[in-house]
């Protein structure tokens, strides 16, 4: 962290140990994400009940670069907060959770899925294991029994619709992840 931690208490006394406690798990972020700038911690009592006891709430406030990640883990009366311990260590999971998320979008790790293209059976040659499909601009995909999901090889014919991707293959363009596409879907 570049700035040094900050943790506050309302509607409770001032505690060494909590604040120990929030210490050593803030510390743990920087494993996460190096580039945690700042962390402030609001540990409170948002209600005191002197019949059932106190429910703790537990804010974390953190800065990265280009965004704030606010974790605001409230104590609803069903919820199991009347533990201190257990109100930070669920905030700060929650924390991590967002800092890995963060880290994944600024690394573009973040998984792109193709976009699956429509066609219908144009070839199918079920002894062979292999068609060709054509698609609504006219292009002819080569597609092989492997390439079917679900084991519905056996299930298509001439003029079945289709969706799939498509990938270069050894003598051109070729489909992979081809799915049979329901009645309601027409091209």
């Amino acid at each position: 962290m570049k700035l040094p931690l900050q943790v506050a208490f309302h509607n409770l006394p001032h505690s060494e140990a909590i604040e120990d406690e929030v210490r050593e798990k803030a510390d743990k972020l920087d494993e996460f994400c190096d580039q945690i700038m700042r962390c402030r911690v609001v540990v409170e009592v948002p209600h005191q009940h002197h019949e059932h006891g106190n429910f703790y709430q537990v804010r974390i406030d953190l800065t990265v670069p280009g965004e704030e990640i606010v974790i605001n883990r409230e104590a609803p009366e069903h919820v199991p907060y009347r533990d201190v311990q257990v109100a930070i260590r669920d905030a700060f999971d929650a924390a991590r959770r967002k800092l890995e998320d963060y880290v994944r979008r600024h690394r573009h790790d973040v998984k792109a899925h193709e976009l699956a293209h429509h066609a219908k059976v144009r070839q199918f040659y079920p002894e062979e294991d292999y068609g060709f499909l054509e698609t609504p601009d006219g292009r002819e995909i080569y597609f092989h029994r492997h390439s079917v999901l679900h084991g519905h090889f056996d299930d298509l014919r001439v003029g079945t619709e289709v969706t799939f991707v498509e990938e270069a293959g050894k003598k051109g363009p070729q489909a992979s992840t081809v799915t049979l596409v329901g009645r309601h879907h027409h091209l």
